[in-house]
Protein backbone atom coordinates (compact mmCIF):
# COMPACT_ATOMS: atom_id res chain seq x y z
CA UNK A 1 0.00 0.00 0.00
CA UNK A 2 1.26 3.07 -0.56
CA UNK A 3 -0.16 7.07 0.52
CA UNK A 4 0.88 8.94 -2.34
CA UNK A 5 1.21 8.23 -6.14
CA UNK A 6 3.86 9.83 -8.86
CA UNK A 7 1.84 10.64 -11.86
CA UNK A 8 3.15 11.62 -15.05
CA UNK A 9 1.31 13.03 -18.06
CA UNK A 10 0.84 14.80 -21.04
CA UNK A 11 1.10 18.76 -20.63
CA UNK A 12 -1.71 18.58 -23.70
CA UNK A 13 -4.89 17.17 -23.04
CA UNK A 14 -3.83 14.73 -26.25
CA UNK A 15 -6.36 13.97 -29.96
CA UNK A 16 -8.96 11.70 -27.94
CA UNK A 17 -11.38 12.79 -25.49
CA UNK A 18 -10.19 8.93 -23.63
CA UNK A 19 -7.31 10.55 -22.17
CA UNK A 20 -8.65 13.58 -20.64
CA UNK A 21 -11.55 10.87 -19.26
CA UNK A 22 -8.87 8.53 -18.15
CA UNK A 23 -6.75 11.39 -16.03
CA UNK A 24 -10.36 12.71 -14.50
CA UNK A 25 -11.14 9.31 -13.39
CA UNK A 26 -7.98 8.17 -12.51
CA UNK A 27 -8.06 11.75 -9.91
CA UNK A 28 -11.61 10.86 -8.66
CA UNK A 29 -9.74 7.41 -7.76
CA UNK A 30 -7.10 8.72 -6.04
CA UNK A 31 -9.00 10.86 -3.95
CA UNK A 32 -12.09 8.14 -3.21
CA UNK A 33 -8.59 6.11 -1.83
CA UNK A 34 -6.81 8.97 -0.18
CA UNK A 35 -4.24 8.29 -1.66
CA UNK A 36 -2.48 11.68 -2.94
CA UNK A 37 -1.07 13.05 -6.12
CA UNK A 38 2.47 13.66 -6.52
CA UNK A 39 3.03 15.55 -10.17
CA UNK A 40 4.76 17.79 -12.31
CA UNK A 41 2.75 20.78 -10.89
CA UNK A 42 1.01 21.96 -14.49
CA UNK A 43 -2.40 23.22 -15.00
CA UNK A 44 -2.31 22.52 -18.56
CA UNK A 45 -3.07 19.38 -20.01
CA UNK A 46 -4.23 16.04 -18.86
CA UNK A 47 -1.69 17.07 -15.78
CA UNK A 48 -4.23 19.69 -14.99
CA UNK A 49 -7.19 17.48 -15.73
CA UNK A 50 -5.79 14.96 -12.78
CA UNK A 51 -4.80 17.60 -10.28
CA UNK A 52 -8.34 18.94 -10.62
CA UNK A 53 -10.22 16.15 -9.94
CA UNK A 54 -7.86 14.77 -7.06
CA UNK A 55 -8.69 18.57 -5.65
CA UNK A 56 -12.18 18.27 -6.83
CA UNK A 57 -12.73 14.61 -4.44
CA UNK A 58 -11.21 16.21 -1.64
CA UNK A 59 -7.96 14.45 -2.01
CA UNK A 60 -4.18 16.11 -1.34
CA UNK A 61 -2.10 17.14 -4.35
CA UNK A 62 1.98 18.26 -4.32
CA UNK A 63 3.18 19.54 -7.52
CA UNK A 64 6.74 20.16 -8.00
CA UNK A 65 7.96 22.23 -10.43
CA UNK A 66 11.01 23.72 -11.55
CA UNK A 67 10.92 28.17 -11.37
CA UNK A 68 11.73 28.33 -15.04
CA UNK A 69 8.14 26.62 -15.79
CA UNK A 70 6.45 28.87 -12.84
CA UNK A 71 8.00 31.87 -15.25
CA UNK A 72 5.80 30.81 -18.25
CA UNK A 73 2.58 30.62 -16.14
CA UNK A 74 2.03 26.84 -16.60
CA UNK A 75 2.19 26.32 -12.88
CA UNK A 76 -1.19 24.89 -10.98
CA UNK A 77 -2.13 27.99 -9.17
CA UNK A 78 -4.49 26.30 -6.79
CA UNK A 79 -2.38 23.66 -4.71
CA UNK A 80 -2.02 23.31 -1.52
CA UNK A 81 1.27 21.87 -2.05
CA UNK A 82 3.34 23.48 -4.43
CA UNK A 83 7.10 23.11 -4.52
CA UNK A 84 9.12 24.87 -6.25
CA UNK A 85 12.36 23.51 -7.38
CA UNK A 86 15.99 24.62 -9.14
CA UNK A 87 15.77 21.95 -12.01
CA UNK A 88 14.36 19.31 -13.57
CA UNK A 89 16.84 17.00 -12.22
CA UNK A 90 15.51 17.98 -8.74
CA UNK A 91 11.79 17.79 -9.61
CA UNK A 92 12.24 14.11 -10.58
CA UNK A 93 14.61 13.45 -7.47
CA UNK A 94 11.86 15.30 -5.50
CA UNK A 95 8.67 13.89 -6.96
CA UNK A 96 10.52 9.90 -6.75
CA UNK A 97 11.18 10.96 -3.16
CA UNK A 98 8.02 11.94 -2.18
CA UNK A 99 5.52 9.49 -3.80
CA UNK A 100 5.09 5.30 -3.19
CA UNK A 101 4.60 4.52 -6.73
CA UNK A 102 4.49 5.57 -10.65
CA UNK A 103 2.19 5.79 -12.73
CA UNK A 104 2.00 7.18 -16.72
CA UNK A 105 -0.49 8.48 -18.70
CA UNK A 106 -0.36 9.34 -21.94
CA UNK A 107 1.91 11.84 -22.52
CA UNK A 108 5.16 12.99 -24.89
CA UNK A 109 8.84 13.04 -24.80
CA UNK A 110 8.69 14.09 -20.90
CA UNK A 111 6.28 11.40 -20.24
CA UNK A 112 8.23 8.91 -21.43
CA UNK A 113 11.66 10.22 -19.80
CA UNK A 114 10.44 10.20 -16.82
CA UNK A 115 8.55 6.43 -17.06
CA UNK A 116 12.15 4.96 -18.44
CA UNK A 117 14.11 7.20 -15.86
CA UNK A 118 11.97 5.19 -13.09
CA UNK A 119 11.83 2.13 -14.41
CA UNK A 120 16.07 2.10 -14.89
CA UNK A 121 16.18 3.00 -10.98
CA UNK A 122 13.84 0.15 -10.62
CA UNK A 123 16.08 -2.15 -12.26
CA UNK A 124 19.39 -0.68 -10.89
CA UNK A 125 18.02 -1.20 -7.35
CA UNK A 126 17.31 2.55 -6.26
CA UNK A 127 14.16 1.54 -5.66
CA UNK A 128 11.80 -0.81 -4.99
CA UNK A 129 8.21 1.08 -5.37
CA UNK A 130 5.72 -0.20 -8.52
CA UNK A 131 5.40 1.30 -11.95
CA UNK A 132 2.05 1.33 -13.76
CA UNK A 133 1.45 2.47 -17.26
CA UNK A 134 -2.25 3.68 -18.07
CA UNK A 135 -2.72 2.14 -21.89
CA UNK A 136 -5.36 4.36 -22.68
CA UNK A 137 -7.09 3.09 -26.35
CA UNK A 138 -3.83 1.42 -26.65
CA UNK A 139 -1.52 4.47 -26.94
CA UNK A 140 1.82 2.99 -25.36
CA UNK A 141 1.44 -0.12 -27.31
CA UNK A 142 4.50 0.62 -28.99
CA UNK A 143 6.38 1.24 -26.62
CA UNK A 144 5.22 -1.92 -24.83
CA UNK A 145 6.39 -3.57 -28.33
CA UNK A 146 9.35 -1.73 -28.38
CA UNK A 147 10.49 -3.57 -24.16
CA UNK A 148 9.39 -6.89 -25.72
CA UNK A 149 11.48 -6.53 -28.49
CA UNK A 150 14.07 -5.56 -26.08
CA UNK A 151 14.12 -8.70 -24.07
CA UNK A 152 13.95 -10.91 -26.97
CA UNK A 153 17.33 -9.77 -27.86
CA UNK A 154 18.11 -9.88 -24.58
CA UNK A 155 19.01 -5.98 -23.89
CA UNK A 156 16.17 -6.53 -20.97
CA UNK A 157 15.78 -9.16 -18.40
CA UNK A 158 12.26 -10.78 -18.39
CA UNK A 159 11.88 -10.06 -14.74
CA UNK A 160 12.55 -5.92 -15.34
CA UNK A 161 9.77 -5.88 -18.27
CA UNK A 162 7.41 -8.18 -16.13
CA UNK A 163 8.39 -4.62 -13.28
CA UNK A 164 6.04 -2.33 -15.50
CA UNK A 165 2.14 -2.91 -14.38
CA UNK A 166 -0.15 -2.31 -17.56
CA UNK A 167 -3.86 -1.88 -17.58
CA UNK A 168 -6.51 0.02 -19.85
CA UNK A 169 -8.60 1.52 -16.50
CA UNK A 170 -7.42 3.71 -13.63
CA UNK A 171 -9.59 1.28 -11.18
CA UNK A 172 -7.68 -2.19 -12.19
CA UNK A 173 -4.92 -0.85 -12.44
CA UNK A 174 -4.18 0.64 -9.04
CA UNK A 175 -5.36 -2.55 -7.64
CA UNK A 176 -2.70 -4.40 -9.51
CA UNK A 177 0.03 -1.85 -8.61
CA UNK A 178 -1.24 -2.21 -4.43
CA UNK A 179 -0.85 -5.85 -5.30
CA UNK A 180 2.70 -6.06 -7.23
CA UNK A 181 6.16 -6.78 -5.54
CA UNK A 182 8.56 -5.47 -8.49
CA UNK A 183 11.58 -8.10 -9.04
CA UNK A 184 15.06 -8.05 -7.48
CA UNK A 185 17.55 -6.41 -9.21
CA UNK A 186 20.07 -8.72 -11.50
CA UNK A 187 23.37 -7.68 -12.32
CA UNK A 188 23.70 -8.64 -15.98
CA UNK A 189 22.96 -11.59 -18.73
CA UNK A 190 24.58 -14.25 -18.42
CA UNK A 191 25.53 -15.81 -22.42
CA UNK A 192 24.51 -19.18 -22.62
CA UNK A 193 28.43 -19.92 -23.18
CA UNK A 194 29.01 -18.90 -19.84
CA UNK A 195 27.79 -21.61 -17.92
Amino acid sequence: MFSRLCVFCGSSPGARPAYAEAARTLGALLARHSIGLVYGGGKVGLMGILADAVLAGGGHVTGVIPQSLVGLEVGHDRLPDLRVVGSMHERKALMADLAGGFVALPGGIGTFEELIEVMTWSQLGMHAKPIGLLDVEGYFDPFLQMLDHAVAERFLLPQHRQNLVVAAEPEALLAALQAHRPATPVGKWIDRDET
